[in-house]
């Protein structure tokens, strides 16, 4: 007796308005992350390196069934703006200009910036907004004033409109790439898009700089995807613009070092059921990332975004004894002579079988900027791909990228690796008029009919 046919989405249509024309590409912070991009994207396209770690570059779609033999390169696949076409900007309040920049965070090679002197000595950064009661421990000149935090969001706006024209760019992305800052609560001026432009007026201190970016971004109609735990486009608010606007928004911190490898460990255990009793994370860092987190409030941004992870993926109230009291820790540890080489440690205690203790460490010595560098190309690329299919509002999709992504109001967020990268691979079959992969494979033994 055959069950029904297999339960696949049937081929869709979607308009995707053609990648023609430059994107230009514009990043709030102009340090590690940001230059080590930059440079890294006109090394690519000299044929210098490989983009080793961008799925939009390197990455291949599966088509079809498995019998099928059919697979394409992403970028093939769907319609992405092209290296060739993009063009870079930004703000910092460091006044160096992206080559200068790259050669201080000595992320890369100076042999190879060397070679990529010309464009990046070109790049200067537009004057930041900046508030020191949000980064407290780095200060800098080129910084915008203005008696209202309306007027800061104005001038981000004048920045974006004259970069676009300035540049013959078509569309635009924004990308968060600047510190982190401190932790804040959700407050009232949040809780709407008409309290959060009243208060933008009264210069409520509950405004934070990023926020101010994210406005503008929006108001620009420009898609805007945070790389820091920054509470931005988390608040209601931004979200209400974000919809009214139709403009796309992805989640909050680039899932690169210890938290990647959080979230490809710990949904192994809950597969296979087996116990935690506790996880303890520490890493040093000597870049200005690592300078900023040695305040107090900026490292909680960062531990609230890390702390997340884990309890989300093991659900401890599904899984009361397997999880239900779980000592989870984090530090971060500045320690300059490392630079952007970080080094993370974990001790995972684990428990299986009656209950037998067994424990397991990492020491993963990742590269920060090198890690996050390919997500920064990967989100410019996929959230301009949104606006070109007329997705707006959270890009549940991306959750893939980030520590902490964003879902609809109501719904957790996902956070194992492997059901993030087959909602990104599904929703690019979507976009390109092919099947969904559901992974089911009955057809192949008879049980279910073709």
């Amino acid at each position: 007796m055959h069950l029904n046919k297999e339960k696949s989405m049937t081929k869709t249509n979607v308009k995707i308005t053609p990648a023609n024309g430059k994107l230009g590409v514009l990043l709030p912070g102009m340090g590690a992350v940001a230059t080590t991009f930059i440079a890294g994207v006109e090394a690519v396209k000299r044929g210098l390196a490989n983009p080793v770690g961008s799925l939009t570059q390197m990455g291949q779609l599966r088509l079809g069934k498995r019998s099928e033999n059919r697979s394409a390169m992403i970028k093939d696949f769907i319609s992405l703006a092209s290296l060739e076409n993009l063009c870079f900007g930004g703000w910092d309040i460091f006044e160096d200009n992206v080559y200068e920049a790259a050669s201080k965070a000595k992320v890369l090679e100076q042999t190879l910036l060397d070679q990529l002197k010309e464009p990046l000595s070109k790049i200067r950064p537009m004057s930041a907004v900046f508030d020191k009661s949000y980064i407290t421990l780095i200060d800098g000149k080129n910084k915008k004033t203005g008696k209202t935090k309306k007027d800061l969001a104005d001038q981000i706006r004048e920045d974006i409109q004259r970069f676009k024209k300035e540049n013959n760019c078509e569309r635009l992305v924004i990308v968060w790439c600047a510190s982190t800052e401190r932790y804040t609560e959700q407050a009232a001026c949040h809780e709407s898009l008409a309290k959060f432009e009243k208060a933008l007026l009264e210069n409520d201190p509950m405004i934070s700089p990023s926020q101010i970016y994210a406005y503008a971004a929006l108001m620009e109609r420009v898609p805007y995807a945070n790389g820091s735990p920054n509470r931005s486009v988390e608040c209601p608010a931004l979200q209400e613009l974000a919809r009214e606007l139709r403009v796309p928004i992805s989640g909050s911190d680039f899932k690169t070092g210890q938290t990647l490898m959080k979230t490809v460990l710990a949904p192994g255990l809950k597969s296979r059921l087996l116990g935690l009793s506790g996880w303890y994370s520490t890493n040093i860092l000597g870049n200005r990332d690592g300078e900023v987190l040695a305040d107090p409030g900026s490292f909680k941004s960062k531990e609230v975004s890390k702390l997340s992870v884990l309890e989300q993926i093991l659900e401890p109230e599904t899984y009361p004894s397997l999880y239900g009291d779980v000592h989870h820790q984090v530090q971060i540890n500045y320690y300059p002579p490392r630079g952007d080489n970080k080094e993370g440690w974990d001790n995972i205690d684990i428990f299986g079988w009656l209950g037998y203790p067994m424990q397991i460490k990492v020491n993963f010595l990742c590269r920060d900027s090198i890690l996050a560098a390919p997500i920064v190309l990967d989100l410019a690329l996929f959230m301009d791909l949104a606006q070109r299919t007329e997705l707006f509002g959270i890009q549940e999709w991306l959750s893939f990228y980030f520590k902490s992504p964003l879902a609809a109001p109501g719904l957790k967020p996902e956070h194992d690796l492997q059901v993030q990268l087959l909602k990104l691979h599904n929703t690019l079959r979507f976009m390109g008029g092919e099947e969904l992969i559901n992974h089911l494979g009955l057809t192949y033994y008879g049980i279910v009919e073709e």
